[in-house]
This record gives C-alpha cells, structure tokens and sequence, in this order.
C-alpha cells in the first residue's frame, strides 16, 4: 500500500485530441502528489485500433447508432480507458518521478502491459455499459 505522501492526484484531465499522423486520442492529465512542489503533466495515448476498437468490440460488440452516438461512445470509453492507463503506469511506477511523461499506446514495448488493461476494463464492463446506455441510450 502506498504512503499517504505518495498518493498521486489527478487535478484537471483536458481531452480528447486527435493527435496528427497517428490514430490516437490523447488526454492531458495534471498530477500532484503531496512531495512535489508543482503538478506536472501526462498526456495518455489511446489507439483508436488496438485499445479503443478492441475494447468497444468486447464491451457493445458491432452497435449501430447515429454518429453522434458513436463519437460519444468513444469519447466515455476512450476516457476511461486514458484513466486505466494512468492506474496501471502508477501502479508499475512510471509516475513516480516529477517530470512530463507521456504514456503511448500498451502495443509494441509497452505490450506487457496491455493485460493489466485487460483486468481493469474486465471489472469495470458493467458500470462502462452502464454509463453508455445512460448517456447514449443505446
């Protein structure tokens, strides 16, 4: 369990963006833990193909709907997936530093990863179903 002096807290997250020549959105997450004299920032990148569509395909399997529909659809599971991503980096230690890190996609180097992920996405189906039938009535 980690010390009350190490807790990481997440003050603003701005996002999504669409980052240019690459199929990500990207959040801007600002962190401070009571150590640090200043936040400092993380920008998490979500793969449209392997984490989002991936994801989407598991929870809603092919779902129709307006494209409304659909752009909310990815903004809510986007946005929890960029808030798993956060967890796991602090869990593995990646946030322990005071600098600007940025979080790519959990594909490639980053892969070992990607099971970690998995877990969190697994005991969070429900409530994320949940939240887009509530929000998109689908």
């Amino acid at each position: 369990m980690p010390s009350i002096e190490s807790i990481l807290t997440i003050l603003e997250v701005n996002g999504p963006f669409r980052e240019p020549r690459e199929q990500v959105f990207s959040y801007d997450y600002s962190i401070q833990r009571s150590t640090w004299v200043t936040p400092h920032g993380v920008r998490v990148k979500v793969s449209i193909p392997d984490e989002l569509e991936t994801f989407k395909r598991r929870l809603l399997g092919m779902v129709a709907g307006s494209p409304g529909q659909q752009l909310l659809i990815s903004n809510i599971l986007s946005r929890a997936i960029a808030d798993w991503k956060m967890r796991v980096a602090d869990e593995e230690g990646l946030l322990t530093e005071r600098r600007d890190v940025m979080l790519g996609p959990f594909i490639g180097p980053m892969s070992h990863l990607f099971v970690k992920l998995e877990a969190l996405f697994e005991a969070a189906r429900v409530s994320v179903r949940a939240e887009i039938k509530q929000r998109v009535g689908l």
